[in-house]
C-alpha cells in the first residue's frame, strides 16, 4: 500500500500524495473550481482530473521533475528554462478566462497593508522595506490583461529534460499581468530570466519584472510568516527584498 504524504499543508488547504494521487482539501470550494476550469482551458499541460468532490480535488501526477525549489539553485538546463518561458507565452497569448482578475487598486491598497505590518512588527529594516515599496511602484500600472497562472511559483512549472511534462496548482488563475507569472517564476533565480525570456520572446519588461519581485515579497511575507512558513531562509523572500537594496 501507497504511504501518504503530506505535501503542504496550513490552515486554509492541504495536499497529500498517495502513490501518483494528488488529493486537495481547500476550505474555499471556489479555488478548486477556478482549477479545473483554468485547466480545461489553458494550452499548456497539466494534470489529469481524476474526480471533484468539494472540498477535495484528485488529480493525477504529472511526469518529471519541478524547474527547482525556492532558496537552492535550479538544477534544470537553460533549455528547459526556454521550454518553460515558451510555454508560459502560450498561455498568455491564449483567450481570456471568463471570470475577473486582481484589480490595481486593490493591489495598491495590500501593498499599503502588508509594508506597514512589515514595519509595525519590525521583520525588516525600514530602509529595506522603504525602498521595495518604491520599486514595487512600477509594476502597479495598467496592464493589457493576460490568461495569467497567479501562482507560478518555480515548484509550479514540471519538466523532463528539456520538455515542460505539466504546470500545477490553477487556482489562482485569472486575467491579469503578464510580468506577475515572468517574476513569479524567476522570483530567487534572478539569474535565469535570460533563459525564461529566450523561450517567452518579445514583450517582457524586465522593469515590471523586477518591481514584481519587490511587489510579491512584500505582500507574501506576512502570510507566510502566520501560516508556518520562513520567507527569511536563503534565497527566499527577504533575502530577494534585501538584494534590491545593492541594485542602484
Amino acid at each position: 500500500m501507497d504511504e501518504v504524504q503530506v505535501v503542504v499543508s496550513h490552515s486554509q488547504r492541504a495536499t497529500l500524495r498517495v502513490g501518483d494521487v494528488f488529493l486537495k482539501v481547500d476550505g474555499d470550494p471556489a479555488h478548486a473550481a477556478v482549477e479545473v476550469r483554468a485547466m480545461a482551458l489553458a494550452p499548456v499541460p497539466t494534470p489529469r482530473v481524476l474526480w471533484h468532490e468539494p472540498p477535495v480535488l484528485a488529480i493525477a501526477a504529472v511526469r518529471g521533475q519541478a524547474l527547482g525549489v525556492l532558496g537552492a539553485p535550479s538544477p534544470a538546463s537553460s533549455a528547459a528554462w526556454a521550454a518553460a518561458g515558451a510555454a508560459i507565452r502560450r498561455l498568455h497569448d491564449a483567450p481570456l478566462p471568463p471570470w475577473p482578475g486582481p484589480r490595481l487598486d486593490d493591489l495598491a491598497a495590500e501593498l499599503d497593508r502588508e509594508c506597514a505590518w512589515l514595519l509595525a512588527h519590525a521583520v525588516l529594516p525600514a530602509e529595506v522595506v522603504r525602498r521595495n515599496r518604491e520599486l514595487a511602484e512600477t509594476a502597479l500600472r495598467p496592464w493589457a490583461p493576460a490568461f495569467v497562472h497567479g501562482d507560478l511559483q518555480i515548484t509550479h512549472v514540471f519538466v523532463d529534460g528539456d520538455e515542460v511534462t505539466g504546470v500545477i496548482d490553477w487556482s489562482e488563475a485569472a486575467p491579469g499581468d503578464a510580468m506577475f507569472d515572468l517574476a513569479t517564476l524567476t522570483l530567487g533565480h534572478e539569474e535565469r530570466l535570460d533563459d525564461l525570456l529566450a523561450g517567452y520572446g518579445p514583450g517582457a519588461d524586465r522593469a515590471v519584472i523586477r518591481a514584481w519581485w519587490s511587489l510579491r515579497s512584500l505582500v507574501a511575507s506576512r502570510w507566510l510568516i502566520e501560516h508556518g512558513f520562513d520567507p527569511d531562509a536563503p534565497g527566499c523572500e527577504l533575502d530577494v527584498l534585501r538584494a534590491r537594496m545593492r541594485e542602484p
